[in-house]
């Protein structure tokens, strides 16, 4: 199932069911973090809404480091002997074709193609096995990431949580196998990540297990697994698209947010 968030002529978010061609969605009442939906009768197609970011957290988005070891070797790191966390605001978060805002006070801005995890009910001290049960689904996501003020603050909080700087969609996908996915992430067109699901040193289980023994965890918490080699800069401008096999593809623009 694939569940998102839409707008259309009313400007009020609704939640759908999206098709397996990902262009037409079938409108649901309620809240699907919450309550039980039910099909309204209406249809729309993509051509005719906005698709919006598919959760806004209303607690947390929880990212995960180093996570692949080519991508810790091209930062001069080495990987981490149990996944290490950061935390992210809600208001960082944007959605499909929304444009990521590059403030100022950074001038060395990167891209970061990764597979998100939803949470889907409250949970605690989770074990491994168990993960798949407090799992809603997947999303693509883009950790985006000021590389100087990440260098110079010494911890990664402003560096990645500024606003628009966690673009998450197109949907979130509820049955998929993450043991291993392409990942990849295109600047305008160019292929620039190539990665898989299969190189992550800590899979999804253990990542929601590990989480879970710091956090409590709510339902629509958003956690980050990690992305493969290739990161680079983008300019204002330019445009990120990430593909995650069996989900879909998330893409952005990015302009100055002086403009």
């Amino acid at each position: 199932m694939r569940i998102c968030r839409f707008t259309d002529d009313s400007d009020e978010p609704r939640y759908g069911l999206m098709d397996g061609e990902g262009t037409k969605i079938a409108e649901v009442s309620g809240d699907p973090l919450y309550t039980a939906i039910e099909l309204t009768g209406k249809t729309f197609t993509t051509e005719d809404v906005r698709l919006l970011a598919p959760v806004i957290p209303r607690s947390k988005v929880v990212g995960v480091r180093r996570n692949y070891a080519d991508h810790a070797a091209e930062m001069g790191n080495q990987t981490d002997a149990e996944p290490g966390l950061f935390l992210m605001p809600n208001t960082a978060v944007c959605g499909p074709g929304d444009p990521v805002f590059m403030p100022s006070i950074s001038s060395e801005i990167s891209y970061e193609g990764e597979l998100a995890v939803i949470i889907g009910r409250m949970c605690k001290d989770v074990a491994p096995e168990d993960v798949p049960g407090v799992v809603l689904g997947y999303t693509c996501a883009n950790d985006v990431t000021a590389r100087d003020l990440q260098k110079a603050d010494g911890q990664w909080a402003r560096a990645k949580g500024m606003d628009t700087f966690c673009p998450l969609g197109p949907w979130i996908e509820t049955e998929l196998d993450t043991s291993d996915l392409v990942v990849r992430t295109r600047l305008d067109g160019e292929l620039v990540q190539d990665g898989t699901t299969a190189d992550m040193v800590f899979d999804v289980a253990t990542i929601v297990s590990h989480v879970s023994r710091a956090f409590t965890l709510l339902p629509g918490d958003v956690i980050l697994t990690g992305t493969p080699a290739g990161v680079g800069p983008v300019q204002p401008g330019q445009t990120v698209e990430v593909s995650i096999q069996g989900i879909g593809r998330l893409a952005n623009p990015f302009v100055s947010a002086e403009d």
